[in-house]
């Protein structure tokens, strides 16, 4: 990825923000993301689908939510700091709901992973926003 890259690029001042911080959780977002578009799809295919419903659903949603929350985390130009703190609240609650849905299901190698994921763009979504101001 090349989201260091890409905030160091950026041509003016990121603030006070640690950059570390912020590089890692738009990368957690990105990787919980496609972990849970992959998990929903495994989901789909395993036979008893119908017990699955919850956990697709939830998959997808976390899915839609970090990739939006690396979205906006990646955009600097008239930064909103209310609204950043709380799309990535909102990120770190999908994440752990999902989370705790897919660990109900770790009988599956994919809801294992998708736990995993899941638990640690939690953590670093949390891990921001003790550094927001």
């Amino acid at each position: 990825m090349n989201v260091a890259e890409m905030l160091s690029a950026y041509p003016r001042d990121l603030g006070d923000v640690d950059q570390a911080t912020l590089t890692r959780c738009i990368e957690e977002c990105l990787r919980c993301a496609q972990t849970c578009t992959a998990c929903a799809d495994a989901c789909l295919s395993e036979d008893m689908v119908a017990e699955m419903v919850k956990c697709i659903r939830t998959d997808l949603d976390c899915a839609d939510i970090c990739e939006t929350t690396a979205r906006v985390l990646s955009r600097h130009t008239g930064y909103d700091a209310n609204l950043t703190r709380a799309i990535v609240e909102a990120c770190a609650q999908a994440c752990a709901s999902c989370a705790d849905e897919c660990e109900q299901h770790t009988k599956h190698s994919h809801c294992a992973l998708c736990a995993q994921a899941c638990r640690a763009c939690e953590r670093a979504c949390r891990e921001l926003l003790a550094t927001l101001g």
